[in-house]
C-alpha cells in the first residue's frame, strides 16, 4: 500500500513553502493590509473575547498587526507553544519580548499555560499550508493544530489564515486531518459548510 496523500501533501507542502519565499515584500506588505482588515472584521462579527492565534513568521501571512489591533481592545489572546511529545502549550500574548520554540515557531515569554488552557476561547486561527474549498485544512505536517482540534470538545469556530492563491479545490488528506470552519485570506473571509 503506498502513502499516496502523503506524497501528494510533502510535494505540495514545498511547492507552498517555495512559492511563500518568493513573495516580493510589496506583496507581502500590500497582504498584511487587507488581511489584517479581514481578521478584524471576523473578530467584530464574531465577538471574539478570547481567542488562540499564533505570531506569524517572516514567510507567513502577516497576524501581527491583528494581534496588537485585538490585544488594544483588550481581547484576551493565547499563542501556542510546541512540546515533545507533539502537544501545545499556551501562552498569552503580551506583545513584549520573543522567544522560540523546539520547532523555532516564535512564542511569547509570558507564563507557561498547559494545553487545557485553550478551551473557553471564542475564536481559534490556525496556520495552514493550503485549505481545500471544502474546508479541509493542511497543514505543514507536524500534526500539533490536528492534535489539538481533534481533542477539544465544544471547538469554537477555527479559521486558517493564508494567502489567497492558497484556498484550492481539494487538499490531499488523511484521516487524522482536522477541517476548519473557514479561511481568512487578503481577498476576504471564507465559511465553509461542514456536513
Amino acid at each position: 500500500m503506498t502513502d499516496e496523500p502523503g506524497n501528494l501533501k510533502r510535494a505540495l507542502r514545498a511547492e507552498l513553502r517555495e512559492r511563500r519565499r518568493i513573495r516580493t515584500s510589496t506583496e507581502r506588505e500590500s497582504a498584511a493590509s487587507s488581511l489584517t482588515e479581514h481578521l478584524m472584521q471576523l473578530a467584530t462579527d464574531l465577538d471574539v473575547h478570547f481567542m488562540a492565534a499564533y505570531l506569524s513568521t517572516p514567510d507567513e501571512p502577516n497576524t501581527r498587526d491583528f494581534l496588537r489591533w485585538a490585544d488594544e481592545r483588550g481581547i484576551r489572546i493565547l499563542l501556542p507553544v510546541s512540546r515533545e511529545d507533539g502537544l501545545l502549550d499556551w501562552a498569552p500574548y503580551d506583545g513584549a519580548d520573543e522567544d522560540q520554540d523546539i520547532l523555532g515557531m516564535p512564542t511569547p515569554t509570558s507564563e507557561l499555560l498547559g494545553p487545557i488552557a485553550i478551551n473557553g476561547v471564542d475564536l481559534i486561527l490556525v496556520p495552514a499550508a493550503c485549505v481545500g474549498r471544502d474546508g479541509m485544512r493542511m497543514g505543514w505536517g507536524r500534526g500539533y493544530f490536528d492534535k489539538t482540534l481533534g481533542s477539544m470538545e465544544g471547538c469554537p469556530p477555527v479559521y486558517a489564515v493564508i494567502y489567497d492563491d492558497e484556498l484550492v479545490d481539494e487538499v490531499p488528506t488523511e484521516r487524522h486531518d482536522m477541517p476548519v470552519d473557514g479561511a481568512v485570506t487578503p481577498g476576504g473571509i471564507t465559511a465553509f459548510a461542514h456536513d
